[in-house]
């Protein structure tokens, strides 16, 4: 069987580092990363993904604004994605829901359980 292969969407580049090495230490997920929304939309728009991981907050193009451009993209938009935040005010819990993204994902998160946390949200599990 193929492996999953996730885009990462982060401008953090820990957070990067951490969820690509647990990803493809721990699920053997292909991960490829970008540093912004921008980046993120180039990349997810010339290669395929099985899910991508987007964090809300990044300078520039935010998450939000990031999966609102991957809606309006035929080539993205059937892509699913699960946000990254920090942020769960239930302002913000209730926007997320409206998106229809995946699922969220609350930093600080556990770098062991997050492979089987998106697999969860992704009904790949």
């Amino acid at each position: 069987m193929k492996p999953k292969k996730i885009l990462v969407i982060d401008d953090d580049e820990a957070i990067q580092e951490v969820v690509q090495g647990c990803l493809e230490e721990l699920a053997q997920w292909e991960v490829v990363t970008a540093g912004s929304g921008e980046q993120g939309l180039q990349i997810a728009a010339s290669e395929f993904f099985d899910g991508i991981l987007l964090d809300v907050s990044m300078p520039g193009m935010d998450g939000i604004e990031t999966w609102q451009k991957l809606q309006e993209n035929p080539a993205t938009k059937s892509i699913p994605v699960v946000l990254l935040t920090a942020r769960v005010q239930p302002s913000e819990t209730a926007l997320f829901s409206q998106l229809g993204v995946a699922g969220v994902l609350v930093k600080p998160f556990n770098p062991l359980s997050i492979a089987e946390q998106i697999a969860q949200l992704l009904k790949w599990i």
